[in-house]
């Protein structure tokens, strides 16, 4: 029995060669993006420009309308408002208190977790768990730890022998319990980020570098901060834009107490709309956040294309 060689017919060839994959055009995928963009337009620009519009009026809730026309006096008002810079320095200082904790911690924890061959699966869900819980929660456990006389953390001081200390109830610690918590709360998210970016570098290098005789320090030093200098400003960019923006643990915490020693500038807003029933200043306050937010984003980036340069 001799072997045959099967040929396809003619036209089963030329209809094979013809046929080509049509890709979708620019209307189908417009027409995917619209439930998305009609959205972002009704819930994030649109109140944004009314914002920026009300902020030049007398505006509130108990009347229709935009109200009077104001001009800049409700920007001058808050500039010169001395609970307004108390407010805006509140939120700088919890910026400075959470920021380099969430960064290096999350760098130094992604870069253990990422040596352990077994079981990596469970430090990805012991650091991000807490990240997934809503904010009431969290402010309610750190709340309960933090209580005097039965919280964990003044029986803890007295097993020490140290004096208890009312964390959330002292001017001074105030601040200090509620970075602690939101430190706890959403380390996971930066942790997460590192540990991706470590697994995209090839371990190959670190194979080279250790028969080179790099110490593990080393490695970390010349290896893994050079490469993850991309994650690492993204990371410092999202925290810092997330801690300008703190509310929900002050609100639910210490609700800006006591006095006015943690109030943050979102909660200054709140009140002014919510509470004082002024949306124009409310509105005049939020677009200089907004502002603040705005150049210490592009300072940051800046600084970074300083630094890609200099490399």
């Amino acid at each position: 029995m001799t072997a045959q060689t099967l040929t396809p017919p003619a036209e089963a060839t030329t209809q094979t060669r013809d046929r080509t994959v049509k890709l979708p055009d620019g209307k189908a995928a417009w027409l995917f993006l619209a439930p998305f963009g009609i959205f972002y337009v009704l819930f994030l620009i649109g109140p944004t420009l009314y914002m920026f519009v009300v902020s030049f009026f007398n505006t509130s809730i108990v009347q229709p309308g935009l109200g009077g026309f104001a001009g800049i006096a409700n920007y001058a008002e808050m500039l010169t408002r001395a609970d307004f810079w108390s407010a805006m320095w509140h939120t700088l200082q919890f910026t400075l208190y959470t920021v380099p904790p969430l960064v290096i911690l999350a760098f130094v924890f992604a870069v253990l977790a990422n040596r352990v061959q077994r079981g990596q699966w469970f430090f990805r869900l012991a650091f991000f768990v807490p990240f997934v819980l809503p904010s009431a929660c969290i402010s309610l456990i750190w709340v309960f730890l933090f209580t005097p006389a039965t919280g964990l953390w003044p029986q803890f001081q007295s097993l020490l022998g140290f004096t208890q200390t009312a964390v959330l109830a002292d001017p001074t610690w105030a601040m200090v319990g509620i970075a602690v918590a939101t430190i706890w709360w959403t380390i996971g998210f930066n942790f997460v980020l590192y540990l991706a970016g470590l697994q995209d570098i090839p371990r190959e290098l670190y194979e080279a570098a250790a028969v080179d005789g790099a110490s593990p320090w080393h490695q970390i030093r010349y290896l893994t901060i050079p490469l993850l200098r991309r994650t690492t400003t993204l990371v410092i960019l999202l925290q810092i834009i997330a801690s300008l923006k703190i509310f929900d643990q002050v609100y639910l915490m210490t609700n800006g107490g006591p006095g006015i020693s943690t109030q943050v500038a979102l909660g200054l807003i709140t009140g002014t709309a919510f509470t004082d029933y002024r949306v124009g200043a409310a509105s005049a306050a939020s677009v200089l956040l907004f502002i603040v937010i705005v150049v210490i984003a592009v300072i940051r980036q800046l600084f970074d294309r300083a630094e890609e340069r200099k490399a």
